[in-house]
């Protein structure tokens, strides 16, 4: 993984679409309007669009711009949004619960890559002596921790790193940077937390695509092969391509993608920022929002909007 062999990080995004890919956009709002999926701006009803356009090119570039197979994996995304009750569980979601289960996924940092995209990071030894906490937890529970922590990144996370200021400007920041980090994972604790890792990463694969720009795996140990035969079909073919295995000395490599004072010390960088600490917003994010807000929030027009009361 190197920033000057790495794919475009804008192409297929908003301002950088090709001719054919601005036809194929086009035909895919249509034809979401002609199913009843999604509302034009201007329109008498709808003043403002349904659907904001980076996240309905999220669905094109994940079906590679073809329409039909975007449309089907929208529609899918929108009958399972019903069926869980999306919306209404982020919104009433337990902000101390919600504080609580990030310790079992990746967090974001509170900094950004050289593109302003969210950086997170996976420490796997971290979560291994949670196992049993995490086990105890009712799997539909589980289910929904993970989708309050998706939105949470589509609502407040994206919207925030697109309001600052950002390499890509004004293409607006629709995916996340996330280091995998398995120094200190034994095998056997790989197995036992192979059903958590695959029920969040199948979710996000299906009702959260391309929200994923690139991970970079560290600290790997020589089993890796290993693991990777058992995850790898949990990815579909572009979420794999975006997989890079840096080894045990990364740093090199993450400061090309990252600014030293933006990537954490453990990875080469000079962020004091471990994996148990709050996001440690930079000097812009502080100055939009001041201190980061708990619980469930959305970032709207420049501002926080705190969800539960």
């Amino acid at each position: 993984m190197s920033a000057n062999v790495t794919f475009d990080p804008l192409a297929g995004h908003l301002h950088h679409l090709t001719a054919e890919q601005i036809e194929a956009f086009i035909e895919f709002k249509d034809n979401l309007a002609l199913a009843g999926l999604y509302t034009h701006a201007a329109e008498p009803e709808s003043p403002t669009a349904s659907h904001d356009d980076p996240t309905l090119l999220r669905f094109l570039r994940a079906r590679r711009f073809h329409p039909g197979p975007a449309q089907r994996q929208f529609a899918d995304t929108e009958q399972w949004r019903k069926e869980h009750g999306v919306e209404g569980l982020y919104k009433t979601f337990d902000p101390q619960e919600f504080e609580s289960a990030k310790r079992f996924y990746p967090r974001w940092t509170g900094r950004r890559d050289k593109h302003g995209l969210p950086l997170y990071v996976y420490k796997l030894a971290a979560v291994v002596p949670l196992q049993k906490e995490l086990d105890a937890v009712p799997p539909a529970r589980r289910y929904q921790r993970i989708v309050a922590l998706y939105e949470f990144m589509c609502n407040f996370a994206l919207p925030l790193c697109s309001h600052l200021p950002h390499a890509t400007a004004p293409t607006p920041v629709s995916s996340v940077m996330t280091i995998i980090d398995l120094k200190g994972v034994a095998l056997t604790s790989m197995w036992y937390l192979r059903s958590h890792l695959q029920e969040a990463s199948r979710l996000a694969t299906a009702n959260y695509p391309e929200t994923l720009h690139a991970i970079a795996v560290v600290n790997s140990p020589g089993f890796f092969p290993t693991i990777w035969g058992w995850i790898k079909g949990w990815f579909d073919e572009n979420t794999r391509n975006k997989i890079h295995v840096l080894g045990r000395d990364p740093g090199p490599t993450l400061c090309e993608l990252v600014h030293p004072a933006d990537l954490p010390k453990e990875y080469g960088g000079e962020l004091p920022w471990t994996f148990t600490d709050e996001p440690m917003l930079d000097d812009e994010a502080k100055a939009a929002i001041g201190e980061m807000p708990k619980g469930p929030v959305k970032f709207v027009d420049g501002s926080v909007v705190r969800l539960y009361e």
